[in-house]
This record gives C-alpha cells, structure tokens and sequence, in this order.
C-alpha cells in the first residue's frame, strides 16, 4: 500500500536536490524520506554525504534502483534528476502508483514538438506530456491536487509568469506592445557540473548576458502568459552570487492605471496564497529579501503617464525556483497548507 506522505527522492547531489532534501528532512508530514542517487560513494545515509545535515535524521541514502522504489510503499517520488533520466524514470513511476514531481523540463510542455526543439533531446511519450500537470501552485493549485505527474517550472519562468499573469488575465497589456522581460540569476541555476565559464575567477567581479533568444524557459513563459513569441523579449543574465533570480519586466499597459489599482490587481489575484508576497506601490524587493525562502517578491514602479509599468519579480533559485515550489506541491498533493515546513 503506497502513502503519500513517504517519499523516496531521486538526485540529491546536485544544488537543487540537496536544497530539496534539508526542506524535507524537517517536514512534519514526511515519513521515512529515503534517498537514491547514481553513487553513494560507500554513505548509507544522507548525513554521511552531507555532514551539514547532520543531526537532522539519519535518512538511508541508497543506490538508485527503479525497482526498489516501485517495490517499496512510498507514494511521492521527487525526481532532481537531469531531463533525460526523468523523461525515462517517471513513466515507470506512475504506472507503479506513485505521484511523481519533477524538477526537470521533461515534463513541461504538452507539445513533443516544442520539448524537441527546445531541448534537443528526444521528448517523452505524448501521452505523459498531455497529462502531466505544470506545477505552478498560484495558478493551478487544484490540478496539482489531483495529479499523478506534476511539472516543476523553471527557475526563470515562475519569476517571469508571477509577474505578468495577473496584468494578462486583466487584458491590462496594450495590444501589439512588446513585453521585455530582463531577468538575471546566480551561478547555482546553472547546476553543479564543473564548467569553465562558472570557475570563480570568471564569474567574480563580472556580469554578462547569455542564451539571447534561446533560453529553455522561453516557452514555459509564452504558454502560461498567453503572450505570443514576437511579443516577448527575454533575457538571461549571469550574476556573481550563488543564489536568487531578479527580473525587471517593461510593460506598456492598454489605458492609464493608478497605481492602487495595479496594486489592486495583484493582491486580488494571489489572495488567499502564502508564498507571493505583494510590496506596496513604489517599494521594490531585492535579492536578499527573497534568498533562503520559498517566497516570490513582486514590486511595481508606474510612470506618470499611467501606461509604462516597470515590475520587479524576486525568489531563490533554488526556493520558489526549484525545491521549495517541489515541496509547496507536495503540500498539495497531502491535502495541507501550502507553507508546511517552507516558512
């Protein structure tokens, strides 16, 4: 018999996964959490992998057997896997009854089409694309409940789809205008793979832009925007931090807004919700305001004119942008709060 609240969690090794594992191992709801990577290096558990998580249980770390977790009585399974192995693992996972979050890209789109064009990677089967379910709490909070296979979105894209949803759905964007999204990120949302371009002495005291017109997240923001291709500019840039995403977005709305109005619009829309937090008209967040938590900071400046909107949308990578918004689902999937063990 499969329980949701037991979790075997694949990829821990990475930044994501290991942020996933300290959120769990202090979920008052999880039991038995038990971790499976490639190679355990001779650890039996996660603290001996990880001394930081020491004192914090002694969680089984094991070799990753696909068998063994369809065979044991976990009913969530987190995949921190890259996107090929999850495009392969988490089909298996399902048809054994397990839910299954992923934090990869493999699961994101409903078209094979644009995976494969985005990716460069073999898509999975189309039948796991139509069902799959993207995992953004604010906007789909009672699919994620009821769903076997929930997409995590990117890092970039819920910074990005948090900010213009709301002005979107209230027809606030002027027909025909361009929406620029100018995002920057730290070095962690690159992952943990040695490359040169992420050495210290390269990334220190420097700052640069990168994947023009080619970023991965590109479609995730066009599909749950509504915004069409040639009215999106997004821009990805490389931060000398380890941690946390800021975007500053240019909208031209379609009539003259006050600014408690546009404010208006955003408390309405994520009322209810614990992890969006709204600023005050004029006030802006800021990287440390976010870094280490689950939230989403939003603040607007609006011009006198009352028609250009300059919003800025803040979060941790590896919080709201990964593992924190994995657990907020999960959260969901138990039928609790949103914000168990995320506050």
């Amino acid at each position: 018999m499969r329980h949701s609240n037991q979790v075997a969690v694949v990829g821990v090794t990475g930044y994501t996964g290991f942020e996933l594992a300290r959120i769990l191992l202090r979920h008052p709801n999880v039991v038995n959490p038990v971790f499976y990577v490639r190679d355990t290096g001779g650890a039996k558990c996660l603290a001996e992998m990880f001394p930081q998580l020491r004192g914090m249980g002694e969680a089984p770390l094991r070799q990753l057997s696909v068998d063994a977790i369809k065979q044991s009585s976990a009913g969530t399974a987190f995949l921190a896997t890259p996107h090929e192995v999850s495009a392969e693992i988490a089909p298996e996972l399902v048809e054994a009854g397990l839910r299954v979050i992923d934090l990869s890209g493999a699961f994101r789109f409903k078209s094979a089409h644009t995976f494969k064009s985005w990716y460069k990677l073999p898509p999975p089967h189309e039948s796991y694309l139509s069902e799959a379910v993207y995992g953004l709490p604010e906007l789909y909070h009672q699919e994620i409940a009821k769903a076997r296979l929930i997409a995590n979105p990117g890092c970039y894209s819920t910074s990005v789809i948090l900010a213009v949803r709301p002005l979107a759905d209230a027809h606030l964007i002027a027909d025909g205008s361009s929406v620029v999204c100018d995002c920057k990120s730290g070095a962690s949302g690159a992952g943990k793979e040695p490359r040169r371009d992420l050495h210290f002495v390269e990334l220190d005291e420097n700052f640069k832009a990168y994947n023009l017109f080619a970023h991965r997240h590109t479609p995730e923001i066009l599909d749950h925007t509504g915004l069409p291709e040639d009215r999106v500019i997004f821009s990805t840039h490389l931060l000398p931090l380890a941690r946390g995403i800021l975007s500053t977005i240019y909208i031209t709305l379609t009539q003259p807004q006050t600014a408690d109005a546009i404010e208006s619009v955003y408390r309405k829309f994520y009322a209810g919700g614990k992890m969006v937090r709204i600023w005050p008209a004029g006030s802006l967040p800021e990287l440390q305001h976010v870094a280490h938590t689950n939230f989403a900071d939003i603040g607007f400046a609006l011009d006198a004119s009352g028609r250009r909107l300059i919003v800025v949308s803040c979060l941790d990578n590896l919080g709201k942008g990964a593992a924190g918004q994995a657990v907020q689902n999960f959260n969901h999937i138990l039928g609790i709060e949103e914000h168990i063990a995320l506050q």
